[in-house]
């Protein structure tokens, strides 16, 4: 659907007119209200593949736009001049004018509007671990109940859709034939099983087994003890229970000597930290860590030190590994592939902390390079 309606910008401007004339009828008709923020224009952007959020805007966009979405691909199906895309337009058609395409669009729909504060919080440079495993019980909870109670209500909805659109909806204890199959091929099932059952909580418990696994009990664990290091706020979250919780997943590093002395350590750190004028605003533990070096207290502080280490190595404590694993897509690209490895880290630094690098003067750059090696340089008047 984006590759036909958003080929090019005609069908942009044919998309973004029929939404104004269809506003302006609307408001003529007192069915919407005119306002501040109120009917902004919408558009159909490319989904990110990693932001999942881009993906519940765009499923939101094409269900706000159905109306609009359909009189424009019925247009461009009509249209002489677009002969050579008809076959995907009227496919296209087809499958939007479909109860499944509905019934898929809406429970993918609430699939992310579940999850889309999750993902949000997840995709954050600085995130409050706290909150997002909170959000993670949130997440899970209301899948529970969407899988249990939340059947009627949604097909309900779904229904409303159809009705209002006037798009067939099939008689749920009719048997079920999937297009483009031969009978031989599929289960003997009625419309309500195969919507309910496969596809409806199919889909849910699957979200929730992901969940389930992604996020298990020690996992939540391990994060929620990380916070308890966070150094924002002047430590406010600090928490000694949970800082020597953390140190007992990692056996081989805390005896059970050094447990005894890191929770006296602890106490002494937390002190020190608080009182010195150095330590104020901080915001990460990256940040304390560096300011723990500078000050020399990382060797007062051999333990806690370690604890923040061990912190710091675990990748999931920021996104900044998805984003490196994105830039990559973008560095190494067909036309450089062959490029060494050394090459590469260098392209990947420069591009990945491209916010510190624009603060580096060229003229730096030049004496840093000539200061290598003996160059001829050639003086500009």
């Amino acid at each position: 659907m984006l590759n036909i309606v958003g080929v090019s910008c005609k069908r942009h401007d044919m998309l973004r007119d029929v939404r104004a004339r269809k506003l302006k009828k609307a408001l003529e008709l007192g069915e919407i209200e005119s306002g501040s923020g109120l009917n902004q224009e919408m558009g159909l952007a490319r989904p990110g593949d990693t932001r999942w959020g881009s993906h519940y805007r765009t499923v939101l966009h094409i269900i706000d736009m159905y109306s609009t979405i359909r009189e424009v691909l019925i247009t461009l199906g009509k249209d002489p001049t677009q002969r050579d895309d008809w076959p995907n337009i009227h496919a296209m058609v087809l499958t939007l004018e479909s109860f499944e395409f509905v019934f898929n669009a809406h429970l993918m729909l609430v699939i992310l509007g579940y999850t889309n504060e999750l993902s949000q919080s997840l995709q954050k440079r600085d995130q409050d671990i706290v909150n997002a495993m909170a959000l993670v019980g949130v997440a899970k909870r209301r899948f529970q109940q969407l899988r249990s109670n939340g059947w009627e209500d949604f097909l309900e909805k779904v229904k409303s859709f159809c009705i209002k659109y006037s798009i067939d909806v099939p008689a749920m204890d009719s048997k079920y034939e999937p297009h483009g199959r031969s009978h031989r091929f599929y289960p003997v099932q009625t419309i309500d099983d195969h919507y309910r059952r496969e596809v409806y909580i199919g889909i849910i418990d699957r979200i929730h087994q992901e969940l389930e696994n992604r996020f298990d009990e020690v996992s939540r664990e391990l994060l929620i003890c990380m916070s308890a290091l966070n150094p924002s706020n002047s430590f406010v979250s600090f928490d000694a229970k949970k800082i020597l919780k953390l140190a007992t997943f990692y056996p081989k590093d805390f005896s059970s000597s050094a447990l005894r002395t890191l929770e006296i350590q602890l106490g002494t750190y937390i002190e020190d930290v608080r009182m010195d004028d150095r330590f104020e605003g901080l915001n990460n533990l990256g940040e304390l860590s560096n300011k723990l070096v500078d000050t020399k207290k990382h060797e007062l502080y051999g333990l806690v030190y370690l604890v923040l280490k061990l912190a710091l190595i675990l990748p999931v404590a920021t996104a900044s590994v998805e984003r490196v694993f994105s830039a990559l897509c973008l560095v190494k690209n067909k036309v450089r592939n062959s490029m060494s490895d050394r090459l590469l880290n260098d392209c990947l630094v420069t591009f990945i902390e491209r916010d510190i690098f624009s603060t580096v003067s060229e003229d730096d750059i030049v004496h840093a390079f000539m200061a290598t090696r003996k160059r001829k340089a050639k003086v500009l008047n």
